[in-house]
């Protein structure tokens, strides 16, 4: 079973949707201003799958893992994204991250953080 497409397919789709929210928390705590514990979380999270994804030279470690197992490409997010999505995701995902952050040390610089 762990050395299943379909298999890897799901634990991709359930880290993608982990780290989603985890941008999606951190963008909604950048624009109103709200931090908690969980902003702090969210953004420890986030910026661990990047480098994650920086040191495997941005592919995925479960694609390689995909590819090892016999997939042709180890294109994992087929199964829930449109291709016009999912190849453009680091650059929409990472864009909206850097447009979070830079929003939260503004607003930490200025004090209008809570």
């Amino acid at each position: 079973m762990l050395r299943s497409l379909t298999f890897i397919k799901v634990v991709h789709s359930l880290a993608f949707l982990f780290f989603s929210v985890a941008n999606l928390i951190v963008l909604f705590s950048a624009l109103s201003g709200r931090t908690s514990a969980l902003t702090w979380l969210a953004l420890a999270a986030v910026l661990t799958e990047g480098l994650v994804l920086m040191f495997n030279g941005w592919r995925c470690p479960l694609r390689i893992y995909a590819e090892n197992i016999g997939a042709i490409s180890g294109q994992v997010t087929d199964i829930f994204l449109p291709k016009w999505f999912a190849d453009r995701i680091f650059s929409i995902c990472g864009s909206l991250l850097a447009f979070s952050v830079l929003l939260l040390v503004v607003r930490l610089l200025t004090g209008s953080l809570n």
